[in-house]
C-alpha cells in the first residue's frame, strides 16, 4: 500500500516539489520516502540529472524503531507525516546509519518530539551527534555484530561500514524480514515514484555514477563491507537514496564488487590499525582524514575485528601501515600485531601512535622492529596523554598528509613530467598575484602560500581560490569557515615567501618569528601584508585535484596605496 503527500515550496526564488511517500516494504516495515524532484545538484559533489529521494524507515516490533530521519528541507512535511504514522512518546530507538545531514537533519526535533528515545549509532557517529544537536540524549554505541531485539522477531544485527561515505556508517540488518538498511551504499540520486528497482535499466545509468562520485574513492572500504554482508540472507536492500533494491538486488551487489576490485588495484594503500578503547579511533579517523586529502586510500581496521589472513594479505598490498598501540593484555590483538609484523617489508612507510593507556604495548621497542626490518618512518610517534582536542586532531590530519604525499611522490613527479612542453611553457604564461591565506579555528591555525586567486563576483564581492586537497589549511576552509587573505607587497615578500614555503612538522606553529594581529574574524593578519581581506567560505567546487573555495568578502583595507601587488610569474603550467 502507497500513500502520496506533496506539496510545493519556494527556495532561492525557485520552485522545488517536495513529495512525501510511505510503502510498507515487508512485515512490520514502513519506508518514508522524500522525494526531491527538483533537485540539480547534491552539495558540491556532482550534478543531478534526476532529482534525489532521502529515505526513512519504521520497523515495528514489541518496541519501536525509527532507522534515520531526513533533510531539514522537509522538515514540516516529515515530522507531520511521522506523528501521523506512529506516536513519538512511544518510540523506543532511532538508529543512524550516519550523520550527514541529509539523513540526520531532523534528529534534534525528533528528540524534542521522542525525549525517551535510545539513539543506536557507531561510536563516531554519536560523538558527533553530541555536536549537531547539543543537548543530552539517551545513546546505546553498537559495533560490528552487535544485536537488538526489538520483539516479534525482529531482530536487528549492527554492520560496521567505515567510509561508505562518511566514517560513522554502520548497516542494520533484520532478521526477520532480511532487510538491510544501507543509507548511503547501494543507492543513487534518483526520483520517481516506484519503490523499488523494477526497470534496470531505467536506473542504472545513475547508479554508477553515484558510486564513481561516492563509493569509488572508498573502493576497500566497499569490499569490506560486502565481506560482512556476505553471510546475511538478504531479501532487499533498503538504500537511504533512490529505490530500494530488490529485483536486481544481487546483479548490483556485484557491480559494486567489481568495480571495487578494480579500482582497488590500481589505488596506493594504507593500512591503519586502531582500538574501540580509549580514544584510539578517534586519532586514527583523523590520521586517516589527512591521508585520503592526498588520494591514497585508507583501510580502517579494528584490532579486534580482523582474521590473520586479512591482515596478511592487506599488509602485503600496503604501502604504508601506520598503528595504534593495543593493549598488552589483549591476546587477540597481540596475535594480530605478530601478524603484521611478518608480513611488513622494507618497501613500506611505517608510523605509529598511542592514547596513553597504561597497558599499551610500549612504543619505542615496536618502533625499533620495524625499523631493523627496514621500514622507513613515516612521522614521528604520536603520543597522547590526555583527550584530543582540536590542537591534537590537527597534528594527526598533517602527520597523515604528510605521509601521503610521502607515498605519492613518485606519482607526482611523473606527472609533471606527463605533459607537452609547448602546452606547458603555454601554461606558464598565465601570471597570477602572490599571497598567503591564514585560518584560525579555536586555539589551532594554518597558512598557505597561495596565487591562483581571482575577483570572482560583484553582488556580492566574493573572490575564488584553488586549493590543493593535501593542504592542511584544507581543513579549515570549509563552508562557514573564515580567513584572511593577505597580500604580499612587491619587491617585499620574497622572506615571507621562504617561511610559508617551508616544511612544517605536524602540529608546528606556522606563525613562529612572523608579526600577526587578530582580524575581526580572529584570523592573522600578516602585519608586513601590502593589504588584507577578510572572508568567508560560501561555497565549494571540487575539482580532480583541488577545490575552488568561493568566498564573500566581509572587509579589507589596504596599507600602502601606491604600491603594487606582487606577481609570480611560472614557467610551466603543469606545477607550482
Amino acid at each position: 500500500m502507497v500513500a502520496l503527500t506533496q506539496t510545493n515550496q519556494t527556495t532561492r526564488a525557485n520552485t522545488e516539489r517536495l513529495t512525501l511517500q510511505t510503502s510498507e516494504i515487508a512485515s512490520e516495515t514502513t519506508a518514508i520516502r522524500c522525494l526531491d524532484w527538483d533537485r540539480d545538484r547534491f552539495d558540491i559533489e556532482f550534478g543531478l540529472q534526476n532529482g534525489t529521494t532521502y529515505n526513512s524507515f519504521i520497523i515495528r516490533g514489541d518496541k519501536l524503531a525509527l532507522v534515520d530521519t531526513t533533510h531539514a528541507k522537509f522538515r514540516h512535511l516529515y515530522l507531520e507525516l511521522l506523528t501521523g504514522l506512529i506516536n513519538p512518546k512511544q518510540l523506543d530507538y532511532l538508529i543512524i546509519s550516519h550523520t550527514e545531514p541529509d539523513h540526520s537533519g531532523l534528529v534534534k526535533d525528533v528528540l524534542a518530539l521522542a525525549p525517551q528515545v535510545t539513539v543506536i549509532g557507531a561510536k563516531v557517529a554519536i560523538q558527533f551527534l553530541g555536536n549537531m544537536v547539543h543537548q543530552p540524549f539517551e545513546y546505546q554505541i553498537v559495533k560490528n555484530g552487535d544485536r537488538l531485539d526489538l520483539g516479534n522477531g525482529h531482530q536487528l544485527e549492527f554492520v560496521s561500514a567505515p567510509n561508505l561515505h562518511w566514517p560513522d556508517t554502520i548497516f542494520t540488518f533484520d532478521y526477520k524480514t532480511q532487510v538491510l538498511y544501507t543509507c548511503d551504499a547501494f543507492g543513487m540520486h534518483y526520483c520517481d515514484e516506484p519503490t523499488f528497482d523494477e526497470d534496470l535499466e531505467l536506473i542504472e545509468a545513475d547508479f554508477e555514477y553515484y558510486y564513481d562520485c561516492l563509493m569509488k574513492p572508498n573502493a576497500r572500504s566497499v569490499l569490506a563491507a560486502i565481506k560482512r554482508m556476505r553471510k546475511l540472507e538478504l531479501e532487499t536492500i533498503a538504500t537511504g537514496h533512490g529505490p530500494l533494491l530488490q529485483y536486481h538486488r544481487r546483479e548490483l551487489v556485484d557491480r559494486y564488487q567489481q568495480w571495487s576490485q578494480a579500482q582497488a588495484k590500481t589505488d596506493t594503500l594504507v593500512v591503519l590499525f586502531y582500538s574501540e578503547y580509549g580514544y584510539s579511533d578517534e586519532l586514527a579517523r583523523a590520521i586517516a582524514q589527512g591521508i585520503t586529502k592526498t588520494g591514497v586510500a585508507v583501510e580502517l581496521i579494528d584490532w579486534n575485528d580482523t582474521e590473520p589472513q586479512e591482515v596478511r594479505e592487506l599488509v602485503a598490498q600496503a604501502a604504508g601501515l601506520v598503528l595504534g598501540m593495543p593493549a598488552q593484555s589483549n591476546t587477540e590483538a597481540q596475535a594480530i600485531l605478530s601478524t603484521v609484523l611478518a608480513a611488513a617489508h622494507h618497501k613500506q612507510a611505517i608510523a605509529l601512535f598511542e592514547v596513553g593507556g597504561g597497558e599499551d604495548e610500549p612504543i619505542y621497542p615496536l618502533r625499533n622492529k620495524f625499523q631493523e626490518i627496514g621500514l622507513s618512518e613515516a612521522f614521528p610517534p604520536i603520543l597522547i596523554k590526555q583527550a584530543p582536542d582540536r590542537a591534537i586532531e590537527q597534528i594527526c590530519d598533517e602527520a597523515g598528509t604528510d605521509l601521503g604525499q610521502w607515498l605519492t611522490r613518485d606519482r607526482t613527479i611523473k606527472k609533471m613530467k606527463a605533459i607537452d612542453n609547448s602546452l606547458e611553457r603555454a601554461l606558464g604564461r598565465i601570471s597570477n598575484g602572490l599571497y598567503i591565506i591564514t585560518a584560525r579555528k579555536g586555539d589551532i591555525s594554518s597558512a598557505m602560500v597561495a596565487s591562483w586567486v581571482t575577483q570572482a563576483s560583484l553582488k556580492p564581492l566574493g573572490i575564488a581560490i584553488a586549493v590543493a586537497k593535501d593542504r592542511a589549511i584544507e581543513s579549515f576552509l570549509h563552508i562557514g569557515d573564515s580567513f584572511v587573505l593577505n597580500v604580499l607587497e612587491e619587491d617585499n615578500y620574497q622572506h615571507l615567501i621562504k617561511h610559508f614555503l617551508k616544511r612544517f612538522p605536524p602540529g608546528a606553529d606556522r606563525f613562529e618569528g612572523i608579526e600577526i594581529v587578530p582580524a575581526t574574524n580572529g584570523s592573522p593578519i600578516i602585519a608586513e601584508s601590502l593589504a588584507y581581506i577578510e572572508c568567508e567560505v560560501s561555497n565549494r567546487l571540487e575539482c580532480s585535484d583541488h577545490w575552488i573555495v568561493y568566498s564573500t568578502v566581509k572587509a579589507g583595507r589596504v596599507a600602502k596605496l601606491d604600491v603594487l601587488t606582487a606577481v609570480h610569474h611560472r614557467k610551466v603550467g603543469n606545477h607550482y
